[in-house]
């Protein structure tokens, strides 16, 4: 009798904490925007209307910093909109990849961030997704996408990225440098640098590529490393004075095959950024000299703010380009404490921030969340 009682008595206090709470719809600060979008003045009707709004954030390429960081650029972004983020690195196997956006298809989301979609299954696949009224941001993807109605591309300005980083290496390693490049095909991204680095060898006839190598995989910076340390036994001092690394794992692991072989009179000009290639280019005798990058979490950002207009039914551009910054050897070394990722910005101003994108309402979300 006592035990019924008092499961009774449980029920009811249950049954009142629902009731006092919204029937138990509103959500924490981690999940939903219906208890924060009440404070918000000029939230538009869409967003008031979707209530909890859930994203899916998926990405082809993965094992790199650069994923991970705008894997997390993303998530915080969202959540601090009062979103759900869900996220996924299918570590370059377009099974998984394709799989995970077809679960995206036939889920519960508002909207999907896909980055570095790089066949036509991708585009069949955002096709599905926007037959279910999902709206779709799309970065450095295949640029057949366009011709989706409706969907954002964005990427990197990579022209510019390639053409900094070889205007650096051409300054310093002179219009007669003998390079190796570190390229691989099949990516939009990497086809856009190579075009940049295909007119840098007409711009100047007595550069020459003495070998090039390139893997996209979960081990690409231990394989670039062991590719380049066979060049080396190949080519002795005085045959190759620069490497162009088209991507931050291929500089990884060419740096770290140069200074083992002492060769560090090899200088390595890269694209793309992290806190472990800015303390490998801050170590004595480095031989990675310049990188040319946007910051990997702001660029998970500024895709989040699209889609987020996307939902609210707001106007966005059809395309979208994210503009680098070159960061050279010497610019860090005259820091007088070690630089990372936000101490960046102390010697590149405006580094890892922009408002493009980032309306009223959601500045006024992001204070609502204490963001």
């Amino acid at each position: 009798m006592i035990n019924r009682k008092f499961r009774l008595m449980f029920a009811l206090i249950m049954a009142i904490a629902i009731v006092a709470t919204g029937c138990g719809q509103a959500k924490s600060n981690n999940g939903g925007n219906n208890g924060q979008a009440a404070q918000v003045e000029n939230l538009p009707e869409a967003i008031k209307e979707k209530g909890d709004i859930k994203l899916m954030v998926i990405r082809k390429i993965g094992g790199d910093d650069h994923t991970a960081q705008f894997l997390a650029g993303a998530k915080q972004e969202g959540e601090s909109l009062g979103f759900k983020v869900d996220t996924f690195s299918a570590n370059n196997d377009a099974a998984k990849f394709h799989d995970a956006i077809a679960q995206a298809t036939n889920g519960d989301y508002d909207g999907v961030l896909i980055s570095h979609g790089d066949d036509p299954a991708t585009v069949e696949d955002v096709k599905k997704l926007k037959e279910k009224g999902i709206p779709v941001v799309a970065f450095d993807s295949v640029g057949e996408l366009s011709e989706v109605e409706g969907v954002t591309l964005t990427s990197q300005n990579d022209e510019l990225l390639a053409q900094q980083t070889l205007d650096q290496l051409v300054k310093e390693s002179g219009d007669q440098a003998k390079l190796v490049y570190l390229w691989v095909d099949g990516f939009p991204a990497m086809v856009r640098r190579n075009k940049i680095y295909q007119e840098t060898l007409a711009k100047y006839p007595g550069l020459s590529e003495v070998e090039r190598f390139g893997v996209a995989n979960e081990n690409t910076s231990v394989d670039t490393q062991n590719a380049v340390a066979a060049m080396l036994t190949k080519h002795p001092k005085g045959e190759i004075d620069a490497i162009f690394a088209t991507w931050d794992a291929f500089a990884i692991g060419a740096a770290r095959a140069v200074a083992e072989a002492g060769r560090t009179e090899i200088k390595i000009y890269g694209i793309d950024v992290s806190n472990a290639d800015l303390q490998m280019m801050q170590q004595e005798n480095s031989p990675w000299v310049s990188t040319a990058a946007v910051d990997p979490k702001m660029i998970g950002a500024v895709n989040i703010r699209l889609l987020a207009k996307k939902i609210a039914g707001e106007e966005t551009p059809a395309a979208y380009n994210l503009e680098p910054a070159l960061i050279t050897q010497e610019a860090l070394k005259a820091s007088s404490e070690p630089v990372n990722m936000v101490s960046l910005a102390t010697i590149i101003p405006g580094w890892g921030t922009t408002d493009a994108f980032e309306e009223d309402w959601m500045k006024a979300l992001k204070a609502a969340n204490g963001k």
